[in-house]
């Protein structure tokens, strides 16, 4: 995105970002102080051992449902490379993406990983805009859907008016619907902005990036639901999952380490004791960012390692 021209707005919205951080780390602060870290490790060691195997297919659920959005993005760039290999590649740039941010795993390491593959670099950017858009696009259905059912209710003593995030439902449920009325009238044709084209994809593509994109994001806080021992409604904790990804979005945070734990104590904090509030988190953690980045790092080890051999296989 385009930096602000002016000034006086960049120093502006660089303040409001050192503001958001400071909440952010002084809520976090509050919590981590009065939890029993020793009833936090407790938590932990209580899960059973179908919980745990449950969290790993949810896991892997998503992370295969991750990897429909470049497969997808196959059709849409017109390239010929297997399937196996687009899989391996997403992976990787997923799992760099969530524990070093996006610029670095979900662009980096797909600029490296598709241009080692024999891919040109026109090619790539469609593939790259593409999974970013089928993530926001289901992102924007499902927290729409959630938001605008008003599901999600703050602390009781949080005097907050939550019709704002209702009504923000409400829009970004319109922008899905814009987004597929445009790709069912625009489709083929080439739109140019600053000097860069682009086109919409069909209508059944922009379907499947709703389907997939909404899965994930679905999966995802079912994993937490899980975590958590069903004690809060799925649909809440689908809301705080909601919440959180743009609160991680905005922090631009690797990871967003302390951002996504504030925001589930906030809203949270309530319902669930705190230790197995923070144990759930860990856990989550470890699950959905640690041992894919160790599965990650082996990948593109071996990826490397091949160099272009088998670049279109």
């Amino acid at each position: 995105m385009k930096k602000p021209r002016h000034p006086h707005l960049r120093r502006a919205l660089k303040w409001l970002f050192v503001v958001f951080l400071i909440f952010v780390t002084a809520l976090l602060v509050r919590y981590a102080r009065s939890v029993d870290w020793a009833h936090v490790g407790d938590a932990i060691a209580s899960y059973r051992i179908t919980t745990l195997m449950i969290a790993a297919a949810l896991t892997l659920t998503s992370y295969l449902l991750y990897c429909g959005y470049d497969l997808a993005a196959r059709v849409y760039a017109h390239h010929s490379l297997s399937t196996r290999r687009v899989m391996v590649i997403t992976l990787i740039s997923y799992a760099f993406s969530l524990n070093l941010g996006a610029m670095i795993g979900s662009a980096g390491f797909r600029y490296r990983l598709y241009s080692r593959s024999g891919l040109n670099v026109g090619t790539i950017n469609r593939i790259v805009a593409f999974s970013i858009s089928t993530n926001w696009l289901g992102y924007a259905a499902v927290a729409g859907t959630v938001f605008a059912a008003h599901v999600l209710s703050p602390p009781p003593d949080w005097e907050i008016d939550t019709s704002g995030l209702r009504l923000l439902g409400f829009t970004l449920l319109a922008i899905v619907v814009a987004y597929l009325i445009a790709c069912r009238l625009s489709h083929g044709r080439v739109f140019h902005v600053r000097g860069r084209h682009f086109r919409l994809p069909s209508l059944r593509l922009a379907l499947l990036q709703l389907i997939l994109a909404s899965a994930n994001w679905s999966v995802m806080a079912a994993l937490l639901f899980v975590l958590l021992g069903q004690q809060v409604a799925y649909p809440v904790v689908l809301g705080v999952m909601m919440l959180s990804a743009v609160a991680t979005a905005i922090a631009h945070i690797p990871a967003g380490i302390g951002v996504l734990e504030a925001v589930f104590l906030a809203l949270l904090g309530h319902l669930v004791p705190q230790p197995q509030l923070f144990a759930a988190l860990l856990v989550y953690r470890a699950f959905y960012y640690l041992v894919p980045l160790l599965l990650g790092v082996v990948l593109y080890a071996a990826f490397e390692a091949k160099g272009k051999r088998g670049a279109v296989s």
